[in-house]
């Protein structure tokens, strides 16, 4: 069933400890202009140095889905490691007059030194959860606002896609192959998070290369529109992958294919593509042929465009695996999360040692926050089912105390917090696992577990 080298060994030795080496440009200028003015603009003041702490929450959940999903941490803390400017960088900046040279001066020698804490990669948040703190002065935490959003927002909106969609899927695997839908970078970064959220394998060989995971692949219509027959298409696959390989049947007339398929690959063919058609239809169908062929062990792919809605929807047909490109990697119809990043809190005086005041907005419209540096953990019913998020700030309640959900990635500037990707998509199974039920429901509702303040 579409072709797998195996999984090969991640190539970020960030992300897998391999120690094998890679190469990660800077990510200075991922960034809006706004937080390099913010930054002069402060230095002049005198209040550059103040210690602050940000947050990364959303007042929402995008309409009808019942629970988020936290994927691309692994990413940001790349993306602060490598927020370094250098002197063709600020050759550019100085250039367009974007700030001044005192600015220019303290840019040179940026590094993040201050802490980060947050929901840890693949854990499920809701409206209002602080998925990420960021700690340190202004001027070093400011800087960051733009590139951890980026990353957070896309990430986890396909990430919490890809849930959904491994939830309608059951037990049958799904290939991400989204890749020709998106930019190519983003594709990886797809990649990644649909791993994250349950999705088997990847068609992008960029994503396998960089972080493991399994690849796949076999043939497009192309292949066989090339030969002048779909007889001598099926017959070179064969002769070139072996009968284990995935034949697509459905270029000319999918009965008809699939007899000439076993003929040529004899009942062991590993498994028939299905990329066009009333895909429910037609799988019981060709399921029926192959058996009368012989080709008890055939599995059937289907692919086509197909989101959660249309997963859900094939359920009680013969399928035995899914592979989904568009509707994944924008999101199924939220590219975003609304993810947002807020100054939570601040010092009160430039010393080092002044004390922390909470800070917040407090504008119309539905854009307001709560101040101060939030907690937050999860409460689970007698049965150890999830049953409220609980979010606040100061002491932390004894009763909660083993039930935080933040957890340590970057202390004193230095990453803490990174782990294989394996580990982020078992706590991400582990945590809808812990959800209630009506959390796999795709019908539109509310989030499946109610934020409490304290």
């Amino acid at each position: 069933m579409l072709e797998s080298p195996g999984a090969p060994p991640p190539h970020d030795s960030r992300q897998a400890d391999t120690g094998l080496p890679v190469s990660v440009p800077s990510t200075a200028l991922f960034t809006d202009q706004y937080e390099l003015t913010m930054l002069q603009a402060a230095l002049h003041a005198g209040t550059a140095e103040r210690r602050s702490s940000f947050e990364v929450f959303t007042r929402r959940l995008p309409e009808g889905r019942r629970y988020g999903v936290v994927a691309g941490t692994g990413r940001v803390l790349d993306a602060v490691e490598n927020f370094r400017f250098d002197e063709q960088m600020l050759g550019f900046l100085r250039e367009q007059h974007v700030v001044d040279e005192r600015t220019l001066e303290w840019l040179a020698g940026y590094r993040f030194r201050g802490d980060i804490r947050g929901y840890p990669e693949g854990e499920v948040y809701f409206p209002g959860s602080p998925v990420l703190r960021v700690e340190g002065t202004f001027a070093e935490c400011v800087l960051l606002e733009t590139v951890i959003l980026s990353i957070l927002n896309h990430d986890s909106a396909v990430a919490a896609a890809a849930s959904r969609m491994a939830v309608a899927a059951g037990d049958r695997p799904l290939i991400e192959m989204g890749a020709r839908r998106t930019h190519e970078l983003a594709a990886v970064a797809a990649s990644r998070a649909a791993y994250i959220g349950g999705f088997a394998t990847t068609s992008d060989l960029a994503a396998g290369f960089r972080y493991g995971i399994p690849t796949v692949g076999t043939s497009a219509h192309s292949f066989t529109l090339l030969h002048d027959s779909e007889r001598d298409a099926f017959t070179a696959q064969v002769d070139s992958l072996g009968s284990g390989t995935t034949l697509l049947v459905d270029t000319y007339d999918v009965a008809e294919a699939v007899r000439t398929a076993v003929e040529i690959a004899g009942p062991g063919l590993g498994a028939v593509r299905i990329d066009s058609g009333d895909l429910l239809l037609l799988a019981h169908r060709v399921r029926q042929q192959l058996d009368d062929l012989g080709a008890h062990g055939t599995k059937i792919v289907v692919t086509s465009d197909l989101d959660e809605y249309a997963i859900a929807s094939l359920a009680a047909a013969p399928v035995d695996a899914y592979g989904v490109g568009t509707q994944l990697v924008t999101g199924s119809g939220h590219p975003t999360c609304s993810m947002v990043y807020k100054l939570v809190a601040r010092a009160e005086a430039d010393e080092p040692d002044a004390p922390m005041r909470p800070v917040a907005k407090r504008s119309m419209g539905g854009k307001s926050s709560a101040g101060g540096a939030k907690w937050a953990a999860r409460t689970l019913d007698a049965s150890g089912v999830a049953e409220a998020e609980v979010v606040g700030s100061g002491e932390v309640p004894s009763e909660l105390a083993d039930r935080l959900l933040q957890v340590e990635l970057v202390k004193g500037g230095e990453v803490v917090g990174r782990e294989p990707l394996e580990a982020a998509r078992e706590r991400h199974r582990a945590a809808v696992a812990g959800l209630p039920m009506s959390a796999m429901q795709l019908s539109r509702g509310e989030p499946v577990l109610p934020v409490e303040h304290r």
